[in-house]
């Protein structure tokens, strides 16, 4: 799935009830815009529904206009809605530690245009990415983390993630449990990747356990941060077949390529507006 460049996209979410689907669609047809792509889907367990619509607007759209005869008509429904306007590239703040893989493929997809946002800064508790930021051109600050003192450290994250004006912060592997303030601050806006082992391996060198007990899967999960760690909404999982050949050195190779990607597609699906919050899960149109 990808976006084309000259669509706005409309998600909106209401409880399940009758004539949901039409509301959407009879208003797109009645302002004369042309529907690209559309995807709902009801949750029965939670009683609601979820559309996202991506279309062409005719001559002379007013977006006001629009906005406002859509807040008119969902009322009926308790409907939540949001727009996206063509070509829009949310601004992003990257977290690392000395883990370059997942920031050196953003990076680059980005730079393609495969990804479509702007990265404005990246932040480390390590000096050691900062080259690979400059040669983007994007700038870096270094955080030391003092074990004593976390709240002085993550002040001047949350500073540069206030002050560059970010909407998304990508944990790229970074290696720092972050506070229940921060997480509450960034409920719905972070995503963070890791391994995904199985069975489970916490701790020093997880691959290498993984290696010791003889695993036939590797894979990686992207999810949004919230206070349990490590425990989010999932956004997107990957998995490859492991087996007997596969030594602690391959096994990490593999646990790279599937983090970058997997990270990757989320960021996509989040920027896309595909994503949708659920209690603790989500759907992903």
């Amino acid at each position: 799935m990808s976006r084309a460049p000259d669509t706005w996209i409309l998600t909106a979410d209401c409880p399940s009830v009758l004539g949901t689907v039409d509301a959407v669609t009879r208003y797109l047809f009645e302002q004369g815009c042309y529907v690209t792509e559309h995807h709902s889907f009801d949750d029965r367990l939670s009683g609601r529904f979820f559309i996202r619509v991506e279309f062409r607007q005719p001559d002379g759209f007013d977006k006001q206009g629009f906005r406002a005869g859509l807040t008119e008509r969902g009322e009926a429904f308790g409907m939540i809605f949001e727009l996206t306007a063509p070509n829009y590239r949310p601004k992003v703040v990257i977290m690392v530690s000395k883990a370059d893989h997942c920031l050196n493929d953003l990076l680059y997809r980005q730079r393609i245009n495969q990804l479509s946002m702007d990265v404005v800064a990246v932040v480390s508790n390590h000096p050691d990415l900062e080259p690979l930021a400059r040669w983007h051109e994007i700038p870096y600050y270094h955080f030391p983390l003092d074990p004593n003192d976390k709240p002085a450290q993550e002040s001047k994250v949350w500073q540069v993630i206030e002050e560059s004006g970010a909407e998304l912060v990508i944990l790229a592997r970074y290696m720092q449990v972050l506070s229940p303030d921060l997480c509450r601050k960034l409920d719905g806006k972070a995503i963070n990747i890791h391994h995904s082992l199985l069975p489970g391996f916490k701790g020093a060198k997880p691959y290498h356990q993984a290696y010791n007990k003889g695993v036939k899967l590797v894979g990686a999960t992207a999810h949004y941060i919230n206070n349990d760690l490590d425990e989010g909404p999932i956004i997107a999982q990957g998995v490859e077949v492991v087996d007997h050949s596969h030594y602690p050195e391959d096994l990490i190779a593999k646990g790279r390529d599937i983090e970058g990607l997997t990270l990757a597609r989320a960021v996509g699906y989040h920027i896309e507006r595909r994503v949708f919050l659920n209690a603790n899960r989500t759907v992903v149109l």
